[in-house]
């Protein structure tokens, strides 16, 4: 079975998004689905990091592209109970070898309360089978909403979508690009929405503070940069100057 997370002081706003109330009736919570950041994220770049762990030390190294910290594998070095079970999910998901059986497990293993499920705070779609069975797990699912953001653009662009200028795989799943990947040269033809990491609130971008772009239909948007940064770049300086504004724990 895997193991699923229960909201965080970011997708807990999304209970305030009028769009998203259905999905919330009958005390219905937001999970989401987590894997090893960096490890489980094939089309990282910008952001690549990984935590490896070496007789139960875990230590975390930015990848030789690195511009900013992803913020979830920072997560992964500071509390072992995040780092394990992601690693038990990415295993387990691992292990299986079809559609049918990674979108079984996903079914067998989703909490009966669920409302809205984020694929992935931490990782990412590493292979085709697996984004192929998130589809099917949607489709079987159609009282329950899913939606990602991914650097995959491979295996998404071997779907079957809906309109993703609008972020629809189906109607209940919806996808974000996040930018800053190896496969961005894909986003132009593909027209995918993006979400861009930016350094500061001087963008034309709106930005998405809690989920509710990413979480609902529409264009592209921004998120501002946020978590653990490496001591003395450009973004460790950004963030000292947006002083939280890219926290999860902001309202809006």
């Amino acid at each position: 079975m895997l193991k699923f997370s229960q909201q965080n002081a970011k997708t807990k706003n999304l209970r305030s998004v009028p769009e998203l109330q259905e999905y919330l009736v009958d005390k219905r919570k937001i999970y989401s689905l987590d894997l090893l950041s960096g490890w489980s994220c094939p089309g990282a770049r910008d952001c690549l990091a990984r935590v490896h762990d070496v007789n139960g030390k875990r230590t975390l190294r930015d990848g030789p592209h690195t511009q900013f910290r992803c913020f979830s594998a920072s997560q992964e070095v500071i509390y072992p109970n995040v780092y394990n079970a992601r690693k038990w999910n990415k295993i387990a998901i691992q292990v299986q070898k079809t559609v049918t059986q990674i979108r079984n497990l996903i079914l067998e293993s989703l909490p009966p309360n669920l409302g809205i499920l984020r694929y992935h705070v931490g990782g990412d779609f590493f292979k085709l089978a697996y984004f192929r069975a998130a589809v099917e797990v949607a489709e079987r699912c159609p009282d329950r909403l899913f939606y990602a953001y991914t650097k995959s653009l491979p295996f998404l662009q071997k779907l079957d979508v809906v309109d993703l200028s609008q972020g629809f795989i189906r109607p209940n799943f919806l996808v974000t690009t996040s930018v800053g990947g190896r496969y961005d040269h894909l986003i132009p033809q593909m027209g995918v929405r993006t979400a861009t990491v930016v350094f500061d609130e001087n963008t034309d971008l709106p930005i998405d503070h809690d989920d509710s772009h990413a979480a609902t239909s529409g264009g592209s948007f921004a998120l501002l940069l946020h978590g653990v940064q490496p001591a003395k770049s450009k973004a460790s300086k950004a963030l000292v100057e947006l002083r939280g504004k890219g926290s999860y724990g902001k309202q809006r």
